[in-house]
């Protein structure tokens, strides 16, 4: 396989580890612990059972490959970092940000965002990033990006709750507009 094949194969088995592991693991009869962990052997054979063949080899490569470190193996389990929305328990631990963190995203959001701040939408948990140039690559995926400024350690003064998962994204339940810096505005 060539270089170009080889970088395909791996965003198709990455989509596709994500879409499973994060949002519907029912798809493929797969049952994730409370801790969003599945037998590594098992996602295997329940991807091959619905037309989509890996190999272990893939999967590690797919892990270790994986700029944004979107998945975790741990012995013989797999598991998403973070990002489902299906209910589980990442067992994180409370954490103290950073006084600013950063989330990026795009110019047709930002009038919802000035009214009702950073909420989840579809996932269980606000998604910051610790410098700029995450966020930009973050808001990048949807358009032209805008990054926001986020005071974490007021919020975590005030009472807000962060955690960070493995691969340092941080994590709340929202970000109320009082918290946002919004670019030009000091």
């Amino acid at each position: 396989m060539n270089e170009r094949n080889e970088e395909r194969r791996t965003v198709t088995v990455s989509k596709y580890l994500s879409k499973h592991l994060r949002h519907q693991p029912e798809r493929i009869g797969l049952t994730l612990d409370p801790g969003g962990w599945v037998e590594i052997d098992t996602l295997i054979a329940a991807a091959a059972a619905h037309g989509f063949r890996f190999t272990r080899e893939e999967l590690d490569h797919v892990v270790a490959a994986n700029d944004k470190q979107r998945f975790a193996i741990e012995g013989d389990r797999i598991r998403a970092s973070q990002g489902h929305s299906i209910e589980i328990d990442l067992g994180l631990p409370p954490a103290t940000p950073p006084p600013y963190l950063y989330h990026g995203t795009v110019a047709r959001h930002l009038d919802a965002i000035r009214a009702e701040g950073l909420r989840p939408m579809n996932r269980h948990d606000v998604h910051l990033s610790a410098d700029r140039e995450t966020a930009t690559r973050v808001g990048a995926r949807r358009g032209r990006p805008v990054v926001l400024t986020v005071g974490a350690g007021s919020m975590h003064r005030d009472g807000h709750v962060f955690r960070v998962s493995a691969n340092g994204v941080w994590l709340t339940q929202t970000v109320p507009p009082r918290y946002l810096w919004f670019p030009g505005r000091r």
